[in-house]
């Protein structure tokens, strides 16, 4: 008869290790399958310990399916057949790999700037500087709107050339327009609506949609965004960029403006947000004040990044808050981390005190002068049935077809030869007005002007 050993002296109760003894004895096969168990009256009287004890062992393994009770006759070890394994799935047939869009040759983006005129040396050499003056600092916790020099360099710049007197307090620093769309939005809230130009730039109404606000698109006039339609939108904050809308080129009058600004001023907590992302590129008369420096009742958040005027992947982007904004921020929003590493701000401040920005502008907007007037120049002698507009500013020019093939075919076709061009429908929220012709937006920025020319050369054999 099976002996299994018990020992009363330990915690574990005597039925428990009665029933992993009996276990072991089955899973090891020394209880073979169907083998008869001693009833629990002769078990119990074999080991000296209580019926109560032999049950609670019996229970426990019938349970788990260890031994098998029948009726009159006893319990047997029950046989333990290994799980079969689930059948293997089929394998799914491949799916067929679509072909890589073919990179083009030649491509008008908008979104993209000329590398090969960025001031390297002078970049490195103010980067070496900043390693032998900052030394361990850099490797310091950074304030959280920023390095104080940084936002000091971006106050003057703004003071000098874009006409606004602001303090550097006013300044958040953080990485790229994106992330500061998602700031600005917890601090102005999620009420009411949030009007966009309509056509416009879509990612920032999409970063808006995406944390939930309720998206006004507003259309266009001659002079840029309809304030009257503004109006009738019921929005709390609108974005606009009215140094050179994109994708129109409009720039917005002083008229406009001021009435921009009395729509903010008619209500409580309403507010301006002004993007002026390509306001350094001005090509003819002087340059365009900012909205914000005409705004004298804090209504205006001003909202720049350096993606144009120097490179997209150096990731700085800055706001102006008005002064009760930002002492807001100070108080609710100074547990956001600055997300534009140290080394990178000290070297762009140096950048910029040392005339170095300005200078830059100078000399890229000759060069973005001579890729525009090769566009136009090409649209006319080579005879592309179309209108350029929107060339007094910005790095890109609308171009309106006369031709009977819609913006889709127009940019299909483009592409198959070669040539990246991009439709101003993608620019849209709602329909485009009826009549409109197909328009194309032709980004300028990344292609010399030899370039532009064979460019456009087959863009006349593919649209005919």
């Amino acid at each position: 008869m099976l002996t299994p050993v018990l020992d009363p002296t330990l915690d574990t109760p005597l039925y428990e290790q009665l029933y992993r003894q009996l276990r072991r004895e089955i899973e090891s096969g020394a209880l073979a399958p169907g083998e008869k168990l001693p009833s629990k009256r002769a078990l119990a009287a074999h080991l000296k310990v209580s019926v109560v004890t032999v049950e609670g062992a019996y229970g426990q393994l019938q349970a788990e399916g260890y031994i098998r009770s029948e009726p009159k006759r006893g319990f047997f070890a029950a046989p333990l057949e290994a799980p079969s394994p689930p059948p293997r799935p089929e394998p799914a047939p491949a799916p067929e790999e679509a072909p890589a869009p073919r990179k083009p040759d030649y491509d008008f983006a908008t979104n993209a700037v000329d590398a090969l005129h960025f001031p390297f040396a002078t970049w490195a050499r103010l980067m070496r500087q900043v390693l032998t003056r900052e030394d361990s600092a850099l490797l310091s916790a950074i304030p959280p709107q920023g390095v104080p020099e940084l936002r000091a360099a971006i106050v003057q710049y703004l003071h000098d050339f874009r006409g606004i007197t602001a303090r550097p307090e006013q300044v958040v620093v953080g990485a790229g327009s994106e992330y500061l769309t998602s700031l600005l939005f917890q601090l102005l809230g999620r009420e009411g609506g949030y009007a966009v130009e309509d056509p416009g730039y879509l990612k920032f109404s999409r970063i808006l949609a995406h944390q939930g606000a309720h998206i006004c698109p507003i259309p266009l006039d001659g002079q840029g965004l309809r304030v009257d339609a503004l109006r009738w939108s019921g929005a709390r904050v609108v974005h606009v960029t009215p140094s050179h809308h994109f994708p129109l080129g409009t720039v917005m009058p002083v008229g406009r403006r001021r009435e921009l600004l009395a729509w903010a001023g008619e209500g409580p907590d309403r507010y301006i947000i002004e993007d002026d992302y390509d306001s350094e590129f001005r090509f003819s008369g002087l340059p365009i004040p900012a909205l914000q420096s005409l705004d004298s009742g804090e209504r205006v958040v001003y909202l720049n990044t350096f993606a144009k005027s120097l490179a997209p992947s150096l990731r700085i982007g800055y706001m102006v808050l008005p002064p009760h904004l930002a002492e807001r921020y100070r108080r609710e929003f100074l547990f956001y981390s600055s997300t534009v590493p140290s080394f990178e701000q000290y070297t762009l401040a140096q950048f910029l005190e040392g005339g170095h920005f300005e200078r830059h502008i100078a000399r890229m907007r000759v060069e973005y002068r001579d890729r525009k007037a090769a566009l136009a120049a090409g649209v006319r002698d080579l005879g592309i049935p179309g209108t350029l507009s929107g060339g007094d500013a910005g790095l890109h020019m609308l171009l309106r077809m006369d031709s009977r093939l819609g913006e889709a075919e127009l940019v299909r076709r483009a592409a198959e030869a070669g040539v990246a061009v991009y439709p101003l429908s993608s620019c849209r929220l709602t329909p485009a007005p009826e009549g409109e012709p197909p328009t194309l937006i032709m980004g300028y920025a990344r292609l010399e002007a030899g370039d532009i020319r064979r460019a456009l050369l087959r863009l006349r054999e593919a649209w005919g």
